[in-house]
């Protein structure tokens, strides 16, 4: 196992994250997200949460983030953000400057700032969510020019409880990653917490089948505000060229719809799923005499959020934040399990 950050801050070889993949080997082996045809009991955090302070977890809304799942973090310290921090910003430098001694804490181009949002969890056995920002300045810059902001990532773990209450005191569950920018810094960010805390990321896609939960999910939220609209984008397999096929369809026709295919108000199940999807197939066939069902469902888009299949998500309202943590630190840990 790692040990605690190291105190200097040399030169360490990148890996790819791409072939980072090591599996958990301890927590329960089961997913729930549409996992089966059974009942999935919905927290209210799905649909709305008040709680969240807009204010606070604004900058989170409207970027596209990109999805990780992340084993447990050995020995990491909540206490330790000032050093982690520093370390960090050693090693960031170090690697960009290819071997060249980087004294921690001298002037660098690339500062690092780590800091925890409390208001981002699900229970009390989840973890406060972390959050790490990378800003630059430019050398020739004066000490109080501000400082412009380059990439940013978080750890989240929102009602984690099937891999959080199984872990073993030195660790850390904060399954699920996001990050807004450069990959490159991703790359960075990500090598350096898996040399200090012996932890594994694997990027994180979502399978049709879980795009359907989704936009079924979202779809029988309501708002208070004019919503947009329901949207799905198909890819075409097997073409000489590539086609995608958008549908569109009005918000208040996609939760009339699911209020008649849901048959118990706070849970959901695989056939319900199953309904929704087939009205919106047959209605569309009904028009274009094209069976979506042969296409692969690549994004959908609501009010609430979108997401694609690549594992990049845009969410959209601050007050559905938590409901939509959920799912996908529901994905992240079913990846790592």
């Amino acid at each position: 196992m790692a040990e605690e950050a190291p105190e200097d801050g040399g030169t360490r070889t990148l890996p790819s994250l791409r072939r980072l993949s090591r599996a958990l080997p301890f927590g329960r082996t089961h997913g729930r997200l549409g996992a089966s045809s059974s009942g999935r009991p919905v927290v209210s955090a799905l649909c709305s949460q008040e709680s969240v302070d807009p204010q606070k977890t604004a900058f989170l809304l409207r970027k596209a983030w990109t999805l990780y799942s992340v084993t447990p973090l050995y020995r990491f310290r909540r206490a330790r953000l000032r050093d982690y921090a520093r370390l960090l910003s050693a090693f960031i430098a170090a690697e960009r400057h290819r071997g060249l001694a980087v004294a921690v804490g001298a002037e660098m181009d690339i500062a690092v700032r780590l800091s925890s949002l409390a208001e981002l969890r699900g229970t009390d056995l989840d973890q406060a969510a972390l959050l790490v920002q990378l800003s630059s300045r430019s050398r020739a810059s004066s000490r109080s020019s501000e400082d412009k902001p380059v990439w940013s990532g978080w750890f989240c773990s929102m009602f984690g409880d099937d891999l959080s209450e199984n872990i073993p005191e030195d660790f850390t569950s904060l399954p699920l990653f996001l990050s807004h920018g450069a990959e490159s810094y991703t790359a960075l960010v990500g090598s350096w917490f898996q040399k200090t805390f012996d932890c594994c990321f694997r990027r994180l896609a979502i399978s049709p089948q879980n795009l359907s939960w989704m936009v079924a999910m979202w779809a029988g939220c309501g708002l208070d505000t004019a919503a947009s609209a329901v949207e799905l984008v198909f890819s075409v397999p097997r073409l000489a060229q590539p086609l995608d096929i958008f549908y569109a369809i009005h918000p208040e026709d996609a939760k009339a719809l699911w209020d008649t295919v849901q048959k118990t108000p706070g849970e959901i199940t695989q056939e319900e799923v199953d309904v929704f999807m087939d009205c919106l197939y047959a209605h569309f066939h009904r028009h274009f005499k094209i069976h979506l069902s042969a296409a692969k469902l690549v994004k959908v888009s609501t009010a609430i959020a979108s997401a694609h299949c690549d594992g990049i998500v845009k969410i959209l309202h601050s007050q559905y934040l938590p409901g939509v943590l959920m799912l996908l630190t529901e994905l992240a840990i079913s990846q790592i399990q």
